[in-house]
């Protein structure tokens, strides 16, 4: 299946109303368009976690919104297409390696939070890697099941991916690199027990890092991420491409790394072909060199300045005992946008 459909996918999983509850099988699972067969049994078979999938692919969706807030292309959703990235994740860049790792992320995330919370009668709390206690603590709580929450989210993404072309290569290979960053950063959460409030017993469990932190690892192997090309094999069952790094004085990329083998457009400008919306009339920091300041992101073209006013808290002051009052000030910012 081609990625604009696995958009649309996207776009209704994040969006749709009725995934917020479970609603009636049928209603569910025949509602959200472009699902492959083993997608549509997967929904069907595992409708009681499907809100929880539902739930991650937003909240990929939303952390890619965050981490490119700066950026020529800032992860722009589109309300009136099925596609919800447009024309984005039709090429192999990296903006799609990232969006797939985020939103595989995403989802392994969601389904283990839920498991973890005790909203799911197919899943609950880790009990194999608990091994003997710590110095000090002990086991207590709620270990979090990220392999299980994985194994839903491999199950789902990539079963639309068993092409033998590039394309579905890339993507199970980045759907992988952001499950595989929640396992690898899993670490133990304690909660201390004493009287008044010492910590003469600590209590520990396997926990998930927070979201943010992986948007930002990810992010980070976006910025680094290894561009690749295609090889061609001839198999038993017909022609097969694989992907090899196109450099072969860098280093080759691991599970954990990001590819791609189609080149970004510059997004300074808007093409419907490309997905691009340009930048005119984007918020730029005048004050930074990087991505985010006026000059790269408004592409050389100049910006525009002009004045603000907002209203905010200010003088505020505690009172014993325990409130605290503020007046409300109107303060002047300049705001630059590109030109």
């Amino acid at each position: 299946m081609d990625a604009h459909t696995w958009a649309a996918v996207l776009r209704s999983l994040a969006l749709g109303q009725q995934y917020s509850s479970l609603g009636s099988q049928p209603f569910l699972c025949s509602t959200i368009p472009g699902l492959v067969p083993k997608q549509l049994r997967f929904c069907r078979n595992y409708i009681e976690i499907m809100p929880s999938v539902a739930e991650g692919v937003k909240l990929g969706i939303q952390e890619c919104q965050h981490q490119f807030r700066g950026r020529r292309w800032n992860c722009t959703t589109i309300e009136d297409n099925l596609a919800i990235f447009g024309p984005v994740l039709d090429k192999a860049t990296r903006e799609s390696a990232f969006v797939h790792a985020i939103a595989s992320a995403g989802v392994a995330f969601a389904v283990t939070r839920s498991c973890a919370e005790g909203t799911s009668t197919m899943c609950g709390c880790d009990s194999h890697h608990k091994g003997p206690p710590g110095e000090g603590w002990k086991w207590g709580g709620c270990s979090e099941d990220a392999e299980f929450g994985v194994l839903v989210s491999r199950e789902f993404a990539d079963a639309r991916e068993n092409r033998p072309d590039a394309r579905s290569a890339m993507n199970r290979h980045n759907n992988e690199a952001g499950r595989t960053t929640i396992l690898d950063h899993m670490h133990l959460r304690c909660k201390c027990h004493g009287l008044s409030g010492s910590c003469e017993v600590k209590t520990c469990w396997w926990a998930q890092p927070d979201f943010r932190m992986l948007g930002d690892y990810l992010k980070d192997k976006y910025d680094s991420a290894s561009e690749m090309v295609v090889e061609k094999h001839r198999e038993s069952r017909g022609w097969v491409e694989t992907l090899r790094a196109k450099y072969a004085f860098f280093k080759h990329p691991t599970e954990r790394d990001l590819v791609y083998y189609e080149g970004s457009p510059n997004f300074c400008d808007p093409n419907p072909e490309t997905g691009s919306f340009g930048t005119r009339d984007r918020t730029c920091n005048v004050s930074s060199h990087g991505i985010e300041g006026c000059d790269l992101l408004c592409c050389g073209r100049g910006h525009n300045t002009r004045t603000e006013k907002r209203k905010e808290k200010c003088h505020c002051i505690f009172h014993w005992c325990c409130y605290v009052s503020c007046q409300e000030c109107v303060r002047v910012y300049d705001v630059h946008t590109c030109k």
